[in-house]
């Protein structure tokens, strides 16, 4: 029997992940497996990658706490197959205290909420890699080859195989599979006007250009950014944050405490002069607050009431515009005016159920329902985005305001608690809850302790001081989008002055908040459990075409860089670092919002102009300071492009029906994660996961998190079904064959962009009537096929009895999908059941 031989290429975290698929498949086999891995990574960082390497700058953090990293499937994943043994699949967090007890090397000395420094994260990928390598080669059959090479090409050839080629034009393997996980690229700057101008500049004058940071070890060259020299950073997001830390701490300079807890720097002498960061926004990523759902995260991560995949789904009925998209049709929506109002309505009611408590959110709940369901009825009528917003809170702000009102009056003094209560029986549970958001429990309890003596009650409140800076009323503390977005009012600098000191008080503030946590602080609370715990809605209403053309551009542009700072920011040590260094004055913030930068023909440098402000900013060294989205086209690395130009790839549209398309630069793939061709058909011998399927899909990357059903490992159990079934069977062929469950999704999904606009109510209810009509269809089959209707006589054949009751089949998974996230996970867990109480019986 032949091999079957698989080609992965690019060998960073994704690549570990699969090979604890692969591993546990493998030792789980009955017998040999006929399967040859090779494994190609261009930089030799086996496990890790580039961007999690263990050789790469101690100042980088991750942004991700230790206990919410993993490395493999666990009970939580549907459909994972065979699991390996509990000691093979720790967290990051189990195998840091596991590497502590071995080393005793405070770097690993972590708790379960504590955010490793990024090389940690590298050292326990490539230590699960090699872990999960050798476990394949101690499976008869299996051989697992490594290859520090580049692949630059992939060639067709005429057996049905794929040659890989490296950069050297040699071929090295063929393969009958090639599963692509290249990971994060960087883009040929000479492609895009802004960076084509600086990068002409700084080759013909004395400034430098820095077009990508990563590895951020390779940067800068000798002698670049150092004393002497002012960098300017064009971005200021997670990449410039590493930028800083690696020119100030990493060129040996220290944080030490101050009295007041806060840090402060101590320069080495080896930084450059000054790091001018500045961007449109003028905002760094928001501290990430303390993960206070880390203890029971399946309980206390937040589940959608208003925004939920089926009213994405009633929206497309209501509001979607038809649009032909790979053969299939999609009811488009309009991310602005149809998503965001839901959005914003989720957001308000988790943040005022953070603030006034579970029971006054489900009071807020009942009262906005009846206006919600009027708008995923009616798609908001044409509405512009603020009008729809206003329409939805409105219900919900009557509430708040009134209860604003009451418990405001309690606070100062002006009404007792008993006469509060009369206005409203929940008064006093909403207020001992908004005393803890202000004060924290302890002081909360004394100030409550006095709520029967209004003055001396008045005069508690006014003498408590808040740990989080929040004001002491409820109306001062109304749910704002524009003031989470936007915290530095425009109204409060003209300065460069001004603007330093906004930004180190809003530091403040977003600090204190983020050590309050995300179960505590309305507005963290806001923030995570919308954009981050229901990211995979976000993701229903956006993936494959889901918005139309201008309003996919809308939704990246503006709405992803929302996201990104909303939930996506550094760790509390991190900012507090940048803080201080901000009130040291190595980095200056001062430009402000709306700054730009621009080449000075007569200086030689270039100038970075604050739009408000009026700062005027030379720096010697301009670092492009964002992760570059991932463009086929416009790659570096030759591998892309070649796939291209071979028509092994193409990429993806999404076509404009009253405007131009929108090609964000990812490759067209299908919902399993192949690429269409050139010439429309599907490439079913080549799989690409993460970075290249960003743009037909939304948020495909990250690192994996434990006990979530994780979507980076549901996508790659999709390829792991259908190439294991080669596998196993030893024919090391590709063919269009899905799972049934992939099927099942795949009717799911045509009937929910294809129901009748009118149809209204829970599509639950209209997919499991289905079910009875099927009975009925198979009662009838088989009067025909018995003859038991003497007036039509033998009608059917027992062949249609057998295809009626498929239908059955299909109509209940069908049923079951709509009503469950995990219909394969819960259909095996209820047919295991089943047959183990007959066979204990």
């Amino acid at each position: 029997m032949r091999s079957n031989r698989l080609a992965i290429v690019g060998a960073g975290p994704s690549c570990t992940y699969v090979l604890d698929r692969l591993a546990a498949a493998a030792k789980a086999a009955a017998g040999p497996v006929p399967l040859d891995i090779h494994i190609f990574d261009r930089t030799g960082r086996f496990g890790a990658g580039q961007v999690h390497s263990p050789d790469q700058p101690v100042t980088s953090v991750l942004n991700r706490i230790a206990g919410q990293v993993a490395f493999a499937a666990d009970e939580s994943v549907a459909g994972a197959g065979p699991l390996l043994p509990r000691e093979d699949r720790p967290t990051l967090h189990e195998w840091c205290r596991a590497r502590y007890e071995e080393t005793r090397d405070p770097v690993f000395d972590l708790v379960a909420e504590d955010s490793p420094r990024r090389y940690v994260h590298g050292l326990a990928l490539a230590d699960r890699f090699q872990r999960y390598a050798g476990m394949l080669r101690d499976v008869p059959g299996v051989e697992v080859h490594l290859h520090q090479e580049e692949v630059t090409d992939l060639e067709e050839l005429s057996d049905g195989r794929l040659r890989v080629v490296r950069g050297d034009g040699e071929d090295v393997i063929d393969a009958d599979h090639v599963l692509m996980l290249t990971g994060h690229s960087s883009n040929d700057p000479a492609r895009y006007p802004r960076q084509a101008k600086w990068s002409r500049f700084a080759q013909s004058h004395q400034a430098v250009f820095v077009p990508s940071v990563y590895p951020l070890e390779n940067a800068f060259a000798p002698g670049q950014a150092g004393p002497g020299t002012t960098v300017g950073c064009a971005g200021m997001g997670l990449t410039g944050i590493d930028v800083i830390l690696h020119l100030t701490e990493g060129r040996g300079g220290v944080f030490t405490e101050r009295p007041d807890g806060t840090l402060a720097y101590r320069a080495s002498g080896r930084e450059p002069d000054s790091i001018v960061m500045f961007s449109r926004s003028a905002l760094f990523t928001f501290t990430r607050p303390f993960n206070a759902k880390e203890r029971d995260t399946e309980g206390l991560e937040h589940r959608g009431v208003f925004l939920t995949e089926e009213a994405v789904r009633r929206l497309r009925r209501s509001a979607g515009r038809p649009v032909v998209i790979g053969g299939h049709e999609q009811r488009q929506l309009d991310f602005r005016d149809h998503v965001f109002p839901v959005i914003a309505l989720e957001m308000a009611q988790v943040y005022y159920a953070t603030l006034l408590g579970d029971d006054f959110g489900r009071r807020l709940e009942a009262a906005a329902r009846p206006e919600y369901e009027a708008f995923l009825a009616d798609g908001g009528g044409g509405a512009a985005s603020d009008t729809s917003v206003q329409r939805l809170l409105a219900p919900l702000e009557a509430i708040v305001g009134r209860a604003a009102e009451t418990l405001d009056a309690v606070l100062s003094g002006t009404l007792g608690l008993i006469e509060a209560k009369e206005r409203d029986p929940g008064a006093e549970a909403a207020l001992r809850r908004v005393l803890e958001v202000i004060f924290g429990p302890e002081q909360a309890g004394a100030i409550a302790a006095r709520s029967d003596d209004p003055a001396g009650f008045a005069d508690a409140v006014r003498a408590g001081e808040s740990p989080w800076r929040h004001p002491k009323s409820v109306a001062g503390q109304r749910f704002s989008w524009d003031r989470l977005i936007r915290p530095i009012d425009r109204g409060s600098f003209t300065t460069p002055e001004e603007y330093r000191a906004a930004m180190l008080d809003f530091l403040d503030l977003d600090r204190r908040w983020a050590v309050q946590g995300n179960l505590s602080n309305p507005a963290k609370a806001a923030a995570d459990g919308v954009w981050r715990d229901l990211r995979y809605v976000i993701a229903a209403a956006v993936d494959f075409g889901g918005l139309h053309a201008a309003s996919h551009r809308d939704f990246l542009d503006v709405f992803m860089r929302h996201l990104n700072r909303l939930c996506n920011g550094s760790a509390l040590e991190v900012m507090e670092k940048v803080r201080a260094l901000i009130r040291h004055g190595i980095v200056d913030v001062s430009a402000g919002p709306e700054a730009d930068v621009t080449p000075d023909e007569r200086g030689g440098r270039f100038v970075v102009r604050g739009g408000i402000t009026g700062a005027v900013l030379p720096v010697d060294v301009l670092v492009d300071s964002r992760v570059h989205p991932f463009d086929a086209k416009n790659d570096v690395l030759p591998l892309y492009p070649n796939l291209l130009r071979r028509g092994l790839v193409r990429t993806w549209r999404n076509p404009g029906t009253d405007g131009p398309d929108f090609a964000p630069g990812g490759l067209d793939l299908t919902e399993d994660f192949h690429p269409v061709r050139g010439d429309g058909g599907v490439e079913r011998r080549l799989t690409l996961l993460g970075w290249p399927s960003e743009g037909v899909m939304f948020f495909q990357y990250g690192a994996l998190r434990p006990n979530q059903n994780h979507h980076i490992m549901r996508d790659i159990l999709c390829w792991m079904r259908e190439f294991w079934g080669h596998t196993a069977s030893g024919t090391g062929r590709t063919h269009p064959e899905d799972t049934t469950w992939t099927r099942v999704e795949r009717l799911r999904h045509w009937l929910d962009a294809n129901a009748h606009p009118e149809l209204t109510g829970d599509v639950r209810l209209w997919r499991i009537l289905k079910i009875s009509e099927e009975v009925g269809e198979v009662a009838e089959a088989v009067h025909g096929a018995t003859g038991a209707n003497p007036r039509k006589g033998a009608s059917h054949t027992w062949d249609d009895v057998h295809k009626e009751l498929c239908d059955v089949a299909v109509a209940s998974m069908i049923a079951l999908a709509t009503c469950t996230p995990d219909p394969a996970k819960l259909f095996d867990e209820r047919l295991q059941h089943l047959v183990d109480r007959v066979t204990s019986s």
